[in-house]
């Protein structure tokens, strides 16, 4: 790719990019996720999510196939790989942005516990379904050994301690709010990465995070994801009209 301009802000200036774990808990606040076991392959899904605590649960139909086989395991668990993607809200050639899958083991969640995830669920991720656990729905936990994260192409494995330690971008429930409230200054952004990136390559809006705006650049053959850092983190919604006007003071002032 040839550059002709960059809006990147100065390394020195520029914040930090989320880490792994940080991006893999954020992909694991989406609803698109299915799940598939050892003897059922994928099975309906009501609900999943990952609570603060790191907890990851499901809420599976009571009469089907998949809690049947979980109550009939002779170990107390079944083998399963829990997989969430993540899409943009915008129109994008390939709208995927990430994709997670958990590997581990699915048992039932004690009767005793059982009022407590739900409300951890219900914080982490409301659903109307969850009214009906320990009725028509039940509630399962799934024990983590594997965390694998797929982004642009790239496989990276997280270990499980950092994946349920790490928490999600607190921008990613108000994205889609976000870049509404800022489609100018962040369509003015665009325009200005497209003076960077290559003249055969198409750029387009892709998200936001707490540490930037994110561009997906389309090559010919291929495509990649762009960050433009912010000069400093956005703590919440509020900052986050600060941060994109400065990052834009400093790429006028370099252009």
């Amino acid at each position: 790719m040839t550059a002709r301009r960059s809006t990147r802000t100065s390394p020195r200036l520029g914040a930090e990019a989320p880490t792994d774990a940080e991006r893999a808990r954020t992909v694991a606040t989406c609803s698109a996720a299915w799940v598939h076991t050892l003897g059922q392959g994928t099975a309906p899904l009501l609900a999943a999510t990952t609570t603060a605590a790191g907890d990851v649960l499901l809420v599976v139909p009571r009469s089907g196939g998949l809690a049947a086989a979980v109550r009939r395991s002779p170990l107390g668990d079944l083998p399963a790989r829990l997989t969430v993607t993540r899409r943009t809200a915008l129109p994008l050639r390939d709208p995927v942005r990430g994709q997670l899958e958990l590997v581990g083991w699915l048992s039932p969640v004690p009767p005793a516990e059982e009022a407590r995830l739900v409300l951890d669920f219900a914080d982490a991720c409301s659903a109307d379904v969850l009214l009906d656990v320990g009725l028509t729905a039940c509630l399962l936990r799934l024990e983590v050994a594997e965390v694998l994260l797929e982004e642009g192409g790239t496989c990276t494995s997280i270990e499980p301690e950092e994946f349920a330690a790490a928490r999600p971008d607190p921008l990613a429930a108000d994205e889609v709010d976000l870049l509404g409230e800022h489609a100018h200054p962040l369509a003015e952004l665009c325009a200005r990465v497209r003076l960077w990136a290559g003249e055969d390559d198409g750029v387009h809006l892709l998200g936001v995070d707490r540490f930037g705006v994110l561009f997906r650049v389309e090559c010919p053959r291929s495509h990649y994801d762009l960050r433009v850092p912010f000069p400093a983190a956005a703590a919440d919604r509020t900052a986050f009209g600060s941060a994109l006007g400065e990052l834009l003071d400093c790429a006028r002032a370099q252009a």
